[in-house]
């Protein structure tokens, strides 16, 4: 760690997410709980003590990737592999992939409500608010490989899914827009990653693997496409999206070699596997710089740029962002072209018999003065950052914090 962090607690991952396929992936966060997705299903935790989360429920219900968020007494789950049904007792198979909403009303034992199939599945999801009783849900998915039932080509839309919030039982794919304004520039993959909205600046933007898409949401079933970006001498997978806190700047990461990869070595120029911030000025984006963390890993070491947040400090622009076993960095871009580090927190390799395993910090995001860390294979941890420029964030309050919605922290 750097001398500015500390290392609060750690919940390791815990039967039945124990086992080789049960990764930990994304976080949501709401009042005094934190919800963890894992390829196994979903647990939440009482965070109402940083220094001592305790486990309230763990849900078993497979389905990669398990990314979470939460809205009300409504929880979202994204599947991306087809299964032989959309239950929790599915297994692998052909018949469905899409979105499994749970009732959260009593965090001891949610309850599965409903799910809805969509076009490839759903890698991500975006939760974008319509009138007060409807949401919608912006779903990412990757495709096709080859044609199958779920997932059949050509592949270059979002679904869009309605959620009556009075009756989420009937949720369904609305829309299905075509988010390009020209061809996808990867040839191997179409449709999205991952989509960030920011609905207070009716903005999105979509990270879509060979391309960065900025969108305009004033109307949500119809986004507009603003603009359309490619950066193919340094990007490889564009991955995930993050607006600073007026909507002035966009840090697009790029995840090169799919998460797999250790590109966070001597052999990796700095501008790969990084992230590329831009400039954002009357609907247009400019290219200002990349950052990726600074500290070389070992060739055995998946590492990348991954999810991350912002930290809210007024007139900053601060993320915390997991690294894989790069572990979580702490930077800061308030000059757009000269990001610098100012913390971080990693554990070094995994030490594995046979060969380089997956591992490390699959999400790392700032919630009430504490980073929360979901490691792949070694559970929940919870950092301290104490800094003289990100400790006015600790006066930051939140009720609710699923990174793919950004929200303003006010001025």
């Amino acid at each position: 760690m750097s001398d500015n962090v500390r290392h609060v607690a750690n919940v390791p991952l815990e039967a039945p997410f124990d086992g080789p396929d049960a990764w930990g992936t994304d976080l949501a966060f709401q009042g005094d709980y934190a919800y963890v997705g894992n390829y196994q299903g979903f647990t939440v935790f009482d965070i109402s003590d940083p220094t001592d989360p305790a486990t309230v429920s763990r849900v078993v219900c497979p389905g990669p990737q398990n990314d979470v968020s939460v809205h009300g007494d409504l929880l979202f789950l994204s599947v991306d592999e087809p299964r032989d049904g959309p239950g929790c007792d599915s297994k692998a198979g052909e018949a469905w992939e899409g979105i499994r909403i749970f009732d959260i009303s009593d965090k001891k034992r949610p309850k599965y409500v409903t799910s809805v199939a969509t076009a490839c599945g759903s890698h991500t999801h975006t939760m974008v608010p319509g009138d007060e009783d409807t949401l919608y849900i912006y779903v990412s998915s990757p495709g096709p490989f080859g044609e199958t039932p779920t997932c059949k080509p050509p592949h270059n839309i979002i679904s869009i899914v309605e959620v009556p919030l009075k009756e989420p039982e009937k949720a369904k794919v609305v829309a299905e827009p075509v988010v390009f304004e020209r061809p996808q520039a990867d040839g191997d993959l179409a449709g999205c990653h991952d989509i960030t909205a920011y609905p207070e600046k009716k903005l999105a933007a979509a990270a879509c693997f060979g391309d960065g898409v900025l969108l305009d949401i004033s109307d949500p079933l119809q986004p507009k496409v603003l603009q359309q970006l490619t950066d193919k001498e340094n990007f490889e997978i564009w991955h995930s999206a993050t607006f600073n806190n007026d909507a002035t700047k966009i840090v697009f990461s790029d995840e090169m070699g799919g998460g797999g990869a250790a590109t966070c070595d001597s052999n990796t120029p700095r501008t790969k596997g990084a992230n590329a911030i831009y400039d954002l000025k009357d609907n247009r984006l400019t290219l200002r710089g990349y950052f990726k963390m600074p500290r070389e890993q070992e060739p055995n070491e998946n590492c990348v740029a991954h999810n991350g947040s912002l930290i809210p400090v007024k007139g900053k622009d601060v993320m915390v962002q997991a690294w894989y076993q790069g572990g979580v960095s702490i930077w800061d871009f308030t000059d757009s072209s000269a990001p610098r580090e100012i913390g971080y927190f990693e554990r070094g390799p995994i030490q594995a018999s046979q060969g380089p395993v997956i591992g490390g910090s699959w999400s790392a995001y700032y919630y009430n003065g504490y980073i929360y860390s979901s490691d792949i294979t070694r559970g929940l941890d919870v950092l301290e950052i104490d800094d003289p420029l990100t400790n006015p964030a600790k006066k930051v309050k939140m009720d609710v914090f699923n990174v793919q919605t950004q929200m303003s922290y006010g001025q």
